[in-house]
């Protein structure tokens, strides 16, 4: 079963596809590091976010959705703007049917590095163990979706699917 994998933002998006037909093994099919410009407008910005993520689901057929839930920050403008993404991705997710599953970033670090204090960079470090990632993923944010995707993978083990 492929899943797709997000870790939304508004002015860079983290985007992961895996594979998990082989039992007890995932696979990194898919990611990016997906950027809007901050010259566009709020609504072309969300519109270029649902066409990229539209235009993942089309090609690469996900049957669930992981995304990391929101983590307020001091920045509300920023926070209501990711809202607003999530709700644009969640939205299309249940459109194209489907199942959509949210994560904390706590409940992510936990499942990746047993710690939910752990930071950005042992969760990478796990990562890239975990999947045998190459040096060719760069952003923080690739690697938080990645992470989300391969936390909803343990999770659907935990519960024998």
């Amino acid at each position: 079963m492929k899943i797709i994998a997000v870790d939304p933002g508004y002015e860079r998006l983290g985007i992961a596809i895996l594979d998990a037909e082989k039992p007890e093994k995932e696979s990194l099919v898919f990611s990016e590091c997906f950027r809007t410009s901050a010259k566009e407008s709020h609504p072309e910005r969300l519109a270029k976010i649902q066409n990229e993520i539209g235009n993942l689901i089309n090609k690469f057929k996900p049957k669930e959705l992981a995304i990391e839930s929101l983590f307020f920050n001091s920045n509300q403008k920023t926070a209501l703007k990711v809202a607003e993404t999530r709700g644009t991705i969640i939205s299309l997710a249940k459109n194209s049917e489907l199942e959509v599953f949210e994560y904390s970033p706590q409940e992510i670090k936990i499942a990746i590095t047993g710690n939910g204090r752990s930071d950005k960079s042992s969760v990478a470090k796990m990562l890239s163990l975990i999947l045998k990632l190459g040096p060719e993923i760069k952003y923080d944010d690739e690697f938080d979706a990645i992470a989300c995707g391969v936390t909803h993978l343990s999770s659907l083990k935990t519960r024998g699917r």
